[in-house]
């Protein structure tokens, strides 16, 4: 019993040619790294994307850009606007539309909760990052609030510095 466990665990993915055990495999399809300088990610949030079939080929191949999109609650429902996954290359006249608005999938206590955050506070749902848990395709969601151009260029200044002391 023990030895099958154990094997279990060697087993090895494969995915761009790099070997990964499978155990601690969650790919990351698309970041934003945009966001983390641009915004102030007070806190995170994971939840679960609706896709079409040609729409997970392309996200599984890494064609898919983050930049300049967010989340809204639109009708009582979350709504991803503004993300880009490309035309799958295989598709056929069924293929999707690139730029058309997502569904994501969150609990009705979630969705309330940042509703309330969204239009009390004037904060913005940024995506951070798209990737795969246990089969699925995921999108990280980050409660945001824009940072002052002073910010940023002091979280610029301390990354020089850190990265001048790396260097000694």
């Amino acid at each position: 019993m023990e030895r099958k466990a154990h094997q279990r665990e060697i087993v090895l993915c494969r995915l761009n040619g790099l070997a990964v055990s499978e155990k601690k495999f969650n790919p990351v399809f698309a970041e934003n790294r945009k966001a983390r300088h641009d915004y102030i990610v007070l806190e995170t949030l994971a939840c679960g994307i609706q896709l079409t079939g040609t729409e997970v080929k392309s996200v599984r191949r890494g064609s898919v850009s983050l930049a300049g999109s967010y989340a809204a609650v639109l009708g009582g429902e979350l709504w991803l606007v503004g993300a880009d996954i490309s035309a799958y290359a295989y598709g056929n006249r069924f293929n999707h539309d690139p730029k058309r608005n997502r569904k994501l999938l969150v609990h009705a206590k979630e969705l309330s909760d940042l509703k309330m955050k969204t239009e009390a506070k004037g904060l913005t749902l940024i995506p951070l990052k798209l990737y795969l848990h246990r089969g699925r395709i995921k999108v990280e969601l980050g409660v945001c609030r824009g940072k002052a151009l002073h910010d940023k260029r002091e979280a610029l200044k301390k990354k020089a510095l850190a990265r001048d002391l790396e260097r000694m």
